[in-house]
């Protein structure tokens, strides 16, 4: 039979919370067996086994403050009873109970026996021990704290001596040990012995009264005392019983004082600096000394708040390892560095003092493994602070929530000890690598705190006027490196941009780099246009794009599952990328690849860049950014769209992402053709900026950049194109054949750049053909009309599978002729213009500014008869018509030849 309570002077209950008891009572009572005779025919009692090891489980919040009573050392407590004595020379101020057990010995028979119980120096791996004399046997009460188990005390007896037989107990220790009441039965000479008592039953000079025992501060549960028994007549381990006593829930929580405050700050004072965290949280601890008081609880939950603009540092997660449930679980108070949690983990220490122990708690703050720990959170953290003298170690998780939309922070520690503590300080690691990131602006700033104590009625669903809310300020006095804080708040932006070909040799392939900065402290890059110099041109030729499903399926994927599965084909893959994000001199990179895509809110092809947002233990999935991608149809440049395409991530999983460097490679063999005109150009960006408001794009200020570009050995390149004319149908004078040029150019050669066609004074325009003509607002709404189609025109190009084709206009111009205009559509659309006039008599057609692109074959063909705008001022077959050329190259190369102009003249042919 056992019993155990908390008890008032006179046994009554302890009932208040935080209330220090009269006394600990635990009673124990080993019960007889059944009635025997035995062979000479007495009758007996079958007698209980010797117990062997006792373990008494005290309710959590039950503590003991074994710092303010004095204690006996071993030696006192042991000295004498190897000669046979029954008692000892420990001092009576070390008394912090009594002990009555009954016994059955040898010679003696049994016997009700109390002696006191003193305070004994803990032993290395326990917070504190007792023990008392039974006849001359030491009794030691060895402690432990379970920090599985809600942090209870575990007190426990081992190896109880056989010699006198255990039969029942009754263990108190006295809540206040100086209390006057208990000077009746303080020390030896107080308290019923088998000795002549050494002197006098009196009070020790100056006493101290302070408390020694709390009550628990929570009045959610009844108190449970489970007390487990092994016997001697046993193996270890085989029979264990057990008994469990419960007594009512501690009432008047109410009464219980609770007054923690917090102090916190960034270990920086510069805006959006790298920085570690000093945060402290202290408790008074009233009452806890005091006998007649009602002590202080504890908090149960505490919820921190960072300010809007504290965000965490992308930078911190490279090389940062994390803790896995099995590592966390490990941690035991004896485990040695990297045991447990690895120390490629921390991100911080942790010192927490008690005045349970003269001890302070050392530790450290550890990542938690993402979406593997206790919240299933992307971010989670795990506390663990350990005392190896007393065997005590404290583990918390903590989950760290932030805002999906904002960044801010929110770090919630459910389920504290219910353990006295006075301060717990936890410092966050500095460097480039810190995990926070101070606010972009100067100003004061909040850090709050709502404390819920184990006090409130219901600790998992308090009320509000039981959550205590405490603040502390902090400010940011400088701009980023020290410099002036922003004016009226708005940060500047000065963003770098560079690009350019590897190899700039003209005509040649070449990989092709860009890249994109900003510095600490500017606005966001929210958007992104671009313009490639002149004849920087990709070939299309035998690439796949990659398909808008494959897309979508890549933004439902992990990181991880991308990086092993790419979910574009890679005959579609054209480069990779290198994202840098972070604050301060470190920053992390992500690395990702660049696709051709199909068509993008418009556009006729698209950049696809997924990036696996894998970095350090982290994976937050994949960033998809889709660039639409265009040709300016006049001057064949390649244009990013920027108003098309997909902006830059801001934040991702609640991760602001401070992208500062954007490093894009479009290194694909044989892919970007360099141009083959060597005159200085440039790679223009339009770059926008949030300025204040990150969420919209109103407010995005566009910054105009450019990079000198140039491509060099131009001279070396080759230019002889060929081009051939002809004229079918009537040959006679005022018929209107029909004309067809069709132009040759050799591979490796220099790109045409302007073409002047003079044909023969044979030739005339006959201006009544000219019927329609589109106007350049309808060919720009790709709206002219029918009439306005005087050919149709096809073009050839090592660049693109198939060629790229369409009608030949007449569109109005600023000349006295319309212009003439083919409109090549395919892939991409590309508009050759040509000036028409007449020069010498006849027609000359100037194509003043030809697109720097390669063009292997060029085929023109223009109506005749009723549509033909071409009249013979003569017979065709008369005599030889030859046309005047003019062909300069991109590299400034010219080359000039008269063809003859072909007629559909009868009879042999003539040499």
């Amino acid at each position: 039979r056992f019993f155990a309570q908390s008890e008032e002077e006179g046994g009554a209950p302890t009932r208040q919370a935080g209330a220090h008891p009269f006394q600990l009572t635990n009673t124990l009572q080993l019960n007889s067996g059944a009635l025997f005779t035995n062979s000479e025919g007495r009758a007996g009692v079958e007698q209980p086994a010797l117990p062997r090891n006792l373990d008494l489980l005290l309710p959590a919040g039950l503590v003991g403050n074994g710092t303010v009573v004095a204690q006996c050392d071993m030696g006192t407590f042991l000295g004498g009873l190897a000669e046979g004595k029954f008692t000892n020379e420990c001092p009576d101020e070390s008394a912090v109970g009594v002990s009555s057990v009954t016994i059955a010995a040898p010679v003696i028979g049994f016997m009700r026996l109390a002696v006191p119980i003193f305070n004994l120096p803990p032993a290395h791996g326990e917070p504190a021990r007792f023990g008392f004399v039974a006849l001359g046997n030491p009794v030691l009460i060895d402690t432990e704290l379970d920090p599985d188990n809600e942090y209870k005390i575990i007190s426990s007896i081992h190896n109880v001596t056989q010699l006198p037989q255990f039969l029942s107990g009754t263990l108190s220790l006295w809540g206040t040990p100086g209390d006057p009441r208990h000077d009746g039965s303080r020390g030896w000479n107080c308290v019923y012995h088998v000795e002549d008592p050494s002197g006098p039953c009196e009070r020790p000079g100056g006493l101290s009264e302070t408390a020694f025992l709390r009550q628990p501060v929570s009045c959610g549960s009844a108190l449970e005392f489970p007390l487990s028994v092994e016997p001697w007549n046993t193996p270890i381990g085989s029979v264990v019983e057990k008994a469990t006593v419960a007594s009512a829930p501690p009432i008047g929580c109410n009464k219980v004082p609770f007054n923690p405050s917090i102090a916190a700050s960034p270990t920086s004072k510069l805006a959006e600096n790298p920085s570690g965290l000093s945060l402290s949280v202290t408790m008074p601890n009233s009452n806890l000394l005091n006998g007649q008081g009602i002590a202080e609880g504890q908090p149960k939950k505490v919820e921190l708040t960072f300010p809007e603009g504290m965000t965490l540092n992308p930078s911190a997660a490279e090389g940062l390892a994390v803790c896995s449930p099995a590592q966390y679980a490990s941690e035991k108070f004896n485990s040695k560095p990297g045991d447990g949690c690895p120390d490629a983990s921390k991100l911080g220490s942790v010192q927490i003092d008690t005045p349970l122990v003269k001890e302070q708690a050392k530790g450290a703050l550890y990542l938690a493994a993402p979406y593997d720990n206790p919240f299933d959170s992307l971010i989670a953290t795990y506390i663990v602070a350990r005392i190896p003298e007393r065997g005590v170690v404290v583990k918390l998780a903590a989950k760290v929530s932030p805002d999906p939309k904002t960044g801010q922070l929110i770090a919630t520690v459910d389920n504290a000890p219910q353990l006295p503590f006075s301060s717990f300080d936890l410092n966050f690691r500095e460097g480039g690598r810190a995990p926070l990131v101070t606010p972009p602006a100067c100003g004061d700033y909040d850090v709050t705190a709502r404390f819920t104590p184990w006090s409130a009625k219901d600790p998992n669903n308090p009320a509000p006027s039981e959550v205590i809310t405490k603040t502390s300020t902090f400010t940011v006095q400088r701009g980023v490196d020290g410099g002036a804080c922003p004016k009226g708040g708005v940060p500047p932006f000065k963003p770098g941009f560079e690009a350019g070909s590897i190899n700039n040799n003209a005509g040649s392939y070449s990989p092709f780099n860009m890249r994109l900065t900003r510095q600490d402290g500017e606005q966001d890059m929210t958007k992104f246009s671009s313009v490639l110099p002149p004849g920087v041109l990709g070939k299309l030729a035998g690439l796949s794009k990659c398909p808008d499903a494959a897309i979508e399926a890549a933004k439902a994927k992990t990181g991880k599952q991308e990086q092993a599965s790419p979910s574009c084909p890679a005959n579609s893959e054209i480069g990779h990328i290198l994202a840098g994000a972070g604050v301060g001199s470190v920053l992390t990179y992500v690395k990702g690849k660049v696709y051709l895509g199909g068509p993008y809110n418009g556009d006729p092809l698209s950049v696809v860049v997924i990036t696996p947002g894998v970095a350090g233990p982290f994976d937050i999935g994949n960033v998809v950014v889709r660039e639409a991608l265009t040709l300016n149809p006049e001057t064949a440049e390649v244009e990013v769209d920027g108003e098309n395409s997909d902006p830059i991530p801001h934040i991702l999983e609640g991760i602001v992402l401070k992208v500062r460097d954007i490093r894009v490679y479009v290194d694909r063999d044989k892919f970007i053709l360099n141009p083959t005109n060597c005159n200085e150009s440039s790679a223009k960006a339009t770059l926008f900026g949030n300025y204040l408001d990150l969420f919209s794009a109103a407010d995005d200020v566009p910054v105009g950049l450019s990079t000198r570009y140039q491509a060099a050995n131009c001279l070396n390149l080759g230019f002889k194109p060929k081009l051939s004319l002809k004229l079918n149908g009537g040959t006679r004078r005022g018929s209107h054949p029909a004309l067809k040029a069709v132009l040759n150019a050799r591979r490796g050669d220099a790109n045409i750049g302007k073409a002047v066609v003079t044909l023969p004074s044979s030739a005339f325009l006959d201006q009544a053909h000219i019927r329609t003509i589109c106007t350049r607002v309808q060919f720009k709404a790709k709206n002219c009309p029918q009439g306005a189609i005087y050919g149709y025109a096809r073009a050839t190009t090592p660049l693109l599978d198939e060629p790229i084709q369409g009608p030949v206009y007449l569109r109005s111009s600023n000349h006295k002729l319309p212009d003439l205009v083919a409109a090549l559509h395919g892939l991409v659309d590309v508009n050759v213009v040509g000036r028409i006039d007449s020069f010498r008599g006849g027609i000359r057609s100037s194509f003043e500014t030809v697109p720097d692109a390669p063009v292997t074959k060029f085929v023109l063909t223009m109506q005749g008869g009723k549509k033909g705008l071409v009249v013979n001022s003569r017979n065709l077959c008369a005599a030889k018509n030859r046309a005047s050329v003019q062909f300069t190259g991109q590299n400034g190369k010219p080359y000039n030849f008269r063809p003859v102009v072909k007629a559909s003249c009868g009879g042999k042919k003539r040499r």
